[in-house]
């Protein structure tokens, strides 16, 4: 009887697999198009990738398994996502650049020489908590705490691809004067600050969110980059850090149109 299920099992197989070909020539006939061999089998490979299951999370094991360098460079090409409100909209965008900021001994960091506030003590909170602060009196940027004390990545740039024309609303929200032109899709959100208006993350609903464990915000698993596409360069916008101004602590994925700058 075993037997017997198994050879219907494969049967079964073999119709649905066919019964997938037959659809995609039926549906190149109506067009007045006679697909090949390789047409088809695309078309059995979407359905295959339709069936398989949604990415999973990134987990607290993470980002505690890694220095501060080493998840700056991790968290490349994963996805951050971002849930409006439980009916709202989804937001999605590759992580396409990133900053380390090491604690303590970086003279360019909040916590640097062990500072500890009640403003920065997200920063030494479970690795994998959000920090948002408020910079230049006008705009949020959103670290990601380390494993190590006082460390953290700032996200500074990510590549849209989903729910884009909320983030449009959003990037709108903040222009000084009114204009119905849209936002070219790679200057939606390549820079911290952008990222955030286009995200809706601000220090009210966001600040010290777990983001590993967040109906509100997470990260969805992707490829990794492999170290050949990952640039290595000195950070934005810290002059006063003497040293550690030059040191190579910004890294971006290689030829990608969404980073902030080069």
């Amino acid at each position: 009887m075993a037997r017997k299920s198994r050879s219907t099992k494969r049967q079964q197989q073999s119709d649905d697999k066919n019964s997938v070909a037959d659809s995609a020539v039926k549906k190149g006939r109506k067009r007045g198009v006679n697909l090949t061999d390789s047409e088809v089998n695309e078309s059995e490979t979407k359905v295959s990738r339709q069936s398989k299951p949604e990415m999973s999370r990134l987990s607290v094991d993470f980002f505690r398994n890694k220095s501060c360098t080493e998840l700056s460079k991790a968290l490349l090409g994963q996805i951050l996502c971002r849930k409006l409100s439980p009916n709202g909209p989804l937001l999605r965008g590759r992580i396409v650049e990133t900053e380390a900021y090491l604690g303590a001994e970086d003279k360019a960091s909040a916590t640097y020489n062990g500072r500890r506030t009640d403003r920065l003590e997200p920063l030494y909170m479970s690795c994998g908590t959000c920090f948002v602060y408020f910079t230049y009196g006008m705009y949020y940027c959103m670290n990601l705490s380390a494993s190590g004390d006082g460390q953290a990545v700032l996200l500074r740039a990510v590549e849209p691809l989903e729910g884009m024309d909320t983030m449009q609303t959003l990037r709108a929200k903040s222009r000084k004067a009114k204009s119905d032109k849209l936002f070219a899709d790679k200057m939606l959100a390549n820079g911290p600050s952008k990222m955030c208006m286009a995200f809706d993350i601000n220090k009210d609903n966001i600040n010290k969110v777990d983001i590993t464990d967040s109906d509100l915000i997470w990260i969805e698993r992707a490829d990794t980059v492999p170290e050949e596409n990952i640039v290595s360069t000195g950070r934005v916008g810290i002059p006063r850090a003497q040293e550690w101004a030059n040191k190579p602590l910004r890294f971006y994925i290689k030829n990608n149109l969404f980073i902030s700058q080069k």
